[in-house]
């Protein structure tokens, strides 16, 4: 088995996570980073993307789980992981996403908080 790993670095949201109702209404901006542990045996000899975990449609994934508006960062990250390891169904070994709210309202001058969960 040779394994490898997939990273998308960079993805930039605007979303509506948060706890107070000004970021639910008015949203905010995110970086996300997700890194993918997978077996690359096959699409190395074949050069068949049939055979490889499909990077878009993991990108595509991650936007639709930042498009739900979530109170926690934890549980966008919780969700975000939960729909990689189902729709990528034994392709996932371990992954590890960081989800990062640019300035957040902390009262004072924060570039960004994050979350970083993996399984």
């Amino acid at each position: 088995m040779q394994y490898g790993v997939i990273e998308i670095e960079d993805m930039y949201f605007h979303a509506y996570h948060g706890h107070f109702k000004e970021e639910q209404v008015v949203g905010n901006n995110f970086i996300v980073y997700v890194r993918i542990e997978t077996d690359c045996s096959k699409a190395s000899v074949t050069d068949d993307l049939d055979d490889a975990l499909n990077y878009l449609k993991a990108y595509e994934l991650i936007q639709e789980e930042m498009m739900i508006p979530s109170k926690l960062l934890e549980h966008v990250t919780s969700r975000i992981l939960d729909r990689l390891y189902r729709d990528f169904e034994g392709q996932v070994h371990h992954a590890r996403i960081k989800v990062s709210k640019l300035n957040p309202p902390m009262g004072g001058q924060i570039g960004s908080v994050s979350v970083t969960q993996e399984r």
